[in-house]
């Protein structure tokens, strides 16, 4: 019986050395699983065993080129791929296992297993493009997700719905004349990456199936569960998809280093159940969420843990 949210998790994830000033540290890992352990919340959940992916599944996204210069960065041991993504000599091997990761997630939710799962994964990845890494991110995990729920399980349609506070430049452009990914973006602008204004809307095929919520510094709970109601919602329902992603970035949270929103705790808990209700409407909830930013050690957690509950039917 599916009757539990699945939890993917490595302690390998850890080894991606960023540094300890760099916000995307290891210990935002280590301070969600000592919160999910002190309240409770993982004996709740089921966990899930990331693996090594073959890379067929990341040349879906990513060139065999950008794969292997990465490999090579992290053994010849450059620290810095731009001036925000930083990496240590086991970041490739950990960067394999984040996409390793969520396609696990897929595979339980499409197995049956589990009824959803989130994806407790680093690096995160929607800001990285074909031949770029960028914001902290090197794989684009919810991309390489993407296009393995179409070819090897055979659905369709996927929508992405990314909260995160940065538009997933990464994840525009790889779907971005593609009508069988929608993606869906809700995020403060102008801010990092610059990308993600209302005119994107897709190109070719792809046209109308991009949808941008640039969102002004100090929107918050209201303006986002206004934008999820009225228009994510119908958009969703007329695209009618067969596999939903969230890209969970909980860094629009008002305390948040790196953003200006002012999203609450209990606003991601209303966001998430809003997709969850859309994927129970359109795709016998097949959903998997994960993880981005979310950079407070305490409000992040603390939204993760919202999130899970949402997950979880309890809202």
């Amino acid at each position: 019986m599916k009757t539990r949210t699945g939890f993917v998790y490595h302690s390998d994830y850890l080894k991606h050395e960023t540094g300890d000033a760099h916000p995307e540290g290891s210990r935002r890992l280590v301070q969600l699983l000592e919160y999910l352990q002190n309240n409770e919340r993982l004996k709740e959940l089921e966990f899930i065993e990331p693996h090594n992916p073959s890379t067929k599944w990341i040349n879906l996204i990513h060139s065999p080129e950008y794969i292997k210069s990465i490999e090579d960065a992290c053994k010849n041991g450059v620290e810095m791929l731009d001036a925000d993504t930083t990496i240590s000599q086991d970041s490739y091997q950990v960067a394999l296992l984040a996409v390793g990761g969520v396609l696990a997630g897929v595979d339980a939710v499409v197995k049956k297993q589990v009824r959803n799962a989130f994806c407790a994964v680093r690096p995160p990845g929607h800001h990285a493009e074909r031949e770029r890494a960028m914001g902290f991110c090197i794989f684009n995990n919810i991309a390489v997700a993407s296009r393995y729920i179409q070819k090897k399980h055979g659905f369709q349609k996927v929508l992405i719905v990314d909260w995160d506070a940065h538009h997933g430049n990464g994840t525009q452009s790889a779907f971005y004349q593609d009508p069988s990914v929608y993606y869906f973006s809700i995020h403060q602008f102008p801010h990092y990456p610059g990308t993600g204004k209302e005119d994107e809307t897709g190109e070719g095929e792809g046209t109308g199936f991009t949808l941008n919520m640039p969102m002004a510094a100090g929107s918050g709970d209201v303006e986002y569960l206004e934008a999820f109601q009225s228009i994510l919602y119908p958009a969703a329902q007329k695209f009618s998809p067969d596999f939903i992603l969230i890209s969970a970035g909980f860094d629009g949270h008002k305390d948040d280093p790196l953003s200006n929103l002012n999203l609450t705790t209990a606003g991601y808990e209303k966001l998430t159940g809003i997709v969850l209700n859309l994927a129970q409407e359109c795709c016998e909830g097949r959903l998997v969420s994960i993880l981005e930013g979310g950079y407070h050690l305490k409000a992040f957690p603390e939204s993760v843990d919202a999130h899970l509950s949402a997950l979880m039917g309890n809202v």
